[in-house]
């Protein structure tokens, strides 16, 4: 009896959300990195949320959390147990909430960045949610891009499309976090990201895009500009180890029609911390919302 009940206690330990802590790959990574990211715990850095949508700026907020975890390449899926066909990846999850007149819009996105040099992203994922209905992005990184896009949107309704392997703008987020040296730059081809491409109603395809990475006085910034959609992001990020990101900025068109004009969203931090929040799951555990400042 005994035995059984101790089987029982290990697979409800390995299949939480989070208990375990990520393997460290064998790829050629600092003791820095290490010391920082495999720790059992991860990064949640709350921002001010200022969104350009249907030609305003709306107040709200967004969070980004970082975490190193197991990937299982195939299933391309959160590992439940060690293994040494495991890849070790720095997953990001980016939230945003915002209001727009009567009804909220909820956005999350999910990038899964292999830390054993390969150059893409092994998956993508993004939805959004708000009182007309909602839509949802997947890409998985096989031989080549495979996507699939749902939308309630007429036109928009199901799609599956292969693309070749390009830059990822959802990837940058984590690749400036593992190697600033390694940022694409000058003229490439790349797909933005699949909140831009939902809340935008654009083709989803690559993009001609230019890249520049620079320095000011106290922040490394990372810029990309699309010359057809006419948007630009910035995104600002320390100078030194962990690369944390302060803040950023997206200019686009924003409104219906003639009446669409350049807007530019911006999200700057309010509060950082690591910890481990799957284990933070008790009322008592709401004083840590009001650390991050999170209504």
């Amino acid at each position: 009896m005994w035995r059984y009940s101790g089987y029982l206690l290990l697979l409800l330990f390995l299949f939480s959300c989070g208990e375990q802590k990520s393997r460290v790959p064998n790829f050629e990574l600092s003791e820095e990195f290490k010391n920082y990211w495999y720790t059992g715990e991860a990064e949640i850095t709350s921002y001010e949320l200022e969104q350009a949508r249907y030609g305003e700026i709306r107040k709200g907020e967004a969070v980004l959390i970082y975490v190193t975890e197991d990937f299982l390449p195939e299933e391309q899926v959160k590992a439940n147990s060690q293994n040494d066909r495991n890849i070790s990846v720095l997953k990001l999850n980016s939230t945003k909430k915002f209001i727009t007149g009567i009804y909220p819009y909820n956005i999350m996105q999910s990038c899964f960045y292999p830390l054993n040099g390969e150059q893409h992203a092994l998956k993508l994922s993004a939805s959004v949610q708000e009182w007309c209905g909602q839509v949802y992005m997947q890409l998985n990184n096989r031989r080549k891009f495979e996507i699939s896009s749902h939308s309630y949107f007429q036109g928009e309704a199901d799609q599956n499309l292969d693309l070749k392997q390009v830059n990822l703008e959802n990837e940058i987020w984590t690749r400036l976090r593992v190697d600033t040296e390694n940022l694409p730059v000058g003229e490439f081809e790349m797909i933005p990201s699949f909140e831009y491409l939902r809340l935008s109603h654009k083709p989803i395809k690559a993009y001609s895009a230019f890249g520049e990475y620079f320095t000011d006085e106290e922040l490394n910034i990372y810029s990309v500009e699309y010359p057809e959609l006419n948007r630009v992001l910035k995104i600002y990020f320390s100078r030194s180890f962990p690369y944390t990101i302060e803040k950023w900025e997206e200019s686009y068109p924003s409104g219906f029609g003639e009446n669409a004009r350049i807007l530019t969203t911006k999200a700057v931090k309010k509060q950082r911390l690591k910890t481990d929040y799957w284990n933070k799951n008790s009322n008592n555990n709401l004083p840590l919302r009001e650390k991050l400042e999170l209504n």
